[in-house]
């Protein structure tokens, strides 16, 4: 009896069903998108509001990155943004008092969104022979799941 899904008849194997030349199919520029979140305190100076005293966030954060692809039609391994966000990023961020990890600033969504793509662009610009023409296009970071601040590459790199 069939129940709607079916096991393919022939897996597809590399250099008998499809050369490594087949992998890449245009060379267009594309976008890949990671999210990541974190729980972090802050306190905001000179604001008057509930944000003057020391509370928290769990926050969430939108990577947009574009490039070319590669051999194997790769841009950049989704594993790979997240090693980047691990180890060059949410170090400073996860369960930390932002007010004393990051660099001196008040510690706005509007602060903290440029950060973190400077981070990230950073991070790409040090690899740019593994990944080809990789740049941040944008990095949108909600401060609760309806507020957002975000950073974009034309204001970035034009103002």
């Amino acid at each position: 009896m069939m129940y709607g899904f079916r096991v393919v008849d022939k897996l597809q194997k590399i250099n008998k069903d499809i050369k490594a030349g087949q992998l890449k199919y245009h060379a267009k520029r594309v976008l890949v998108s990671k999210e990541f979140t974190f729980d972090a305190a802050h306190h905001l100076h000179c604001y008057e509001g509930k944000c003057k005293n020391l509370h928290g966030h769990t926050y969430r954060v939108i990577f947009g990155l574009s490039g070319f692809i590669d051999d194997r039609g790769l841009l950049i391994d989704f594993g790979d943004i997240k090693e980047i966000w691990k180890n060059e990023i949410e170090i400073f961020l996860d369960h930390k008092y932002l007010n004393e990890t990051l660099p001196l600033m008040n510690t706005t969504a509007e602060n903290m969104v440029v950060w973190i793509y400077e981070k990230m662009a950073e991070a790409l610009k040090n690899r740019q022979k593994q990944y080809d023409g990789a740049r941040v296009e944008f990095v949108r970071l909600y401060e609760t799941p309806t507020s957002y601040a975000e950073a974009k590459r034309e204001w970035m790199e034009h103002e």
